[in-house]
């Protein structure tokens, strides 16, 4: 019986295991959704709200520290000057895990992790409204 366990080891050697976290931290802080694993996706989540409310306040300690896991200048800096700003009045619950479905190869659980609010939203309205205006013009005419 493995009773109260304080993570889930992924089937991997400690060595290993943080390798793969600290890549599937960078590249959620690079493309701000990632898809993977239902049980990779929720112990990346947990390494990356530590991350983000420490990137909260913008520290050269709290850079030191985040920098031991992120080791991509550009994605700590985005880190630090895109992602961290948009979250500074939420308390917590930066990421969501939303689950896909089961994969055709091992039937491992699958899920999408990715930020609460992601900027697509303002770009979707944008083209949106320009679908909007081509609408008008041709129905004008």
């Amino acid at each position: 019986m493995n009773s109260k366990t304080g993570f889930n080891r992924l089937g991997r050697r400690a060595a290993q295991r943080r390798a793969l976290i600290k890549n599937l931290v960078t590249s959620l802080f690079r493309y701000e959704r990632i898809i993977t694993t239902k049980a990779k996706a929720l112990e990346v989540r947990r390494t990356a709200e530590k991350m983000v409310t420490r990137a909260r306040v913008d520290s050269v300690h709290n850079r030191r520290i985040i920098a031991r896991v992120i080791t991509k200048d550009d994605v700590l800096k985005k880190l630090f000057t895109e992602i961290a700003p948009r979250f500074k009045d939420r308390p917590g619950g930066y990421t969501r895990v939303l689950k896909l479905g089961l994969r055709d190869g091992d039937a491992s659980q699958m899920a999408l992790l990715e930020f609460v609010d992601r900027k697509l939203k303002e770009e979707s309205t944008e083209k949106s409204a320009a679908k909007k205006e081509k609408k008008a013009q041709v129905s004008k005419k």
